[in-house]
């Protein structure tokens, strides 16, 4: 088809997916090109500005490795991360809200006991995390594979820490037989994103800061029931309703509480401060 317009273009390059032979692709792709035609319209885009968004991309693309994932910072902070998952994770009332997955979590995660130290040497004050695993019904949840990372008191995960592949503030430990988890971590700090790349750039221009508000990541797998992927968020954060990734419900909100120098929960006798978290987590039966 020769002699588009701007008027006729976009039929053209939808008729061009008449015979796609994946449904569901040609639907998603054809929705994509229309709002994507849409938005040139609306703001009458300019052949700079769509280069400046070309080399933009690029850029997220080449600072994209094993261990940062720009695109995935992109998509969070752009809202749309957080938007997909509350659409996938619809669950009746009681249940754990899910929020978003985040670009930390790393496959091999090593395994610990109920009540073992899975900060592994990470910097932070002591924390010592208990609570019960349930189904929707209240019924105990078994040997529920719980997997758990966070970043330490200087607001970096593991992975971040060049020339480390040691893992810490990582884990993974199940759920005993009357549902109930504990383990030893260090207390949720608050940080930033990483904002030296373009994601952090994009964020300067629009006024926006990069923090996240203090928080715990927890996944959740067990026979039965949907895979919960979630936070636990910490109480008074000044960034909880500001979070860069717009990923704070309420209901995962809860408090640290702060212990003087004493006896912990496990009977650990500790010369320092240390907090205490306790969270249920509830889970939504598979369909």
């Amino acid at each position: 088809m020769r002699n588009l317009d701007e008027n006729t273009i976009t039929e053209a390059v939808l008729a061009r997916h008449a015979h796609a032979g994946d449904e569901r692709l040609k639907t998603i792709v054809t929705s994509l090109v229309q709002h994507l035609h849409a938005f040139a319209r609306e703001v009458n885009l300019t052949e700079s500005e769509w280069e400046q968004g070309i080399r933009f991309l690029t850029d997220v693309g080449h600072i994209t490795d094993d261990k940062r994932q720009e695109f995935i910072l992109l998509s969070d902070t752009l809202g749309l991360s957080m938007l997909v998952t509350a659409m996938a994770n619809r669950k009746p009332p009681g249940c754990t809200e899910a929020t978003v997955f985040g670009p930390f979590f790393v496959e091999g995660a090593p395994a610990y006991q109920n009540g073992d130290d899975v900060s592994n040497g990470a910097r932070g004050e002591p924390c010592f995390v208990s609570g019960t695993v349930k189904g929707a019904d209240g019924e105990a949840v078994a040997n529920a594979r719980i997997e758990v990372w966070q970043a330490d008191a200087d607001g970096f995960y593991d992975v971040q820490h060049a020339g480390d592949d040691t893992h810490r503030a990582r884990g993974v430990l199940h759920s005993l037989a009357d549902g109930r988890y504990h383990f030893r971590s260090i207390v949720a700090e608050p940080y930033p994103i990483p904002h030296d790349g373009p994601v952090g750039r994009m964020l300067a221009a629009l006024g926006r800061h990069p923090w996240r508000p203090a928080h715990l990541h927890f996944m959740i797998m067990a026979p039965g029931y949907e895979r919960l992927v979630t936070h636990v968020f910490r109480e008074g954060d000044q960034y909880l309703d500001s979070d860069a990734v717009f990923g704070v419900r309420s209901s995962l909100v809860a408090q640290w509480q702060r212990h003087e120098a004493g006896t912990a929960p496990d009977g650990t006798s500790m010369t320092m401060p240390f907090s205490t978290l306790e969270f249920d987590f509830v889970l939504n039966p598979s369909a």
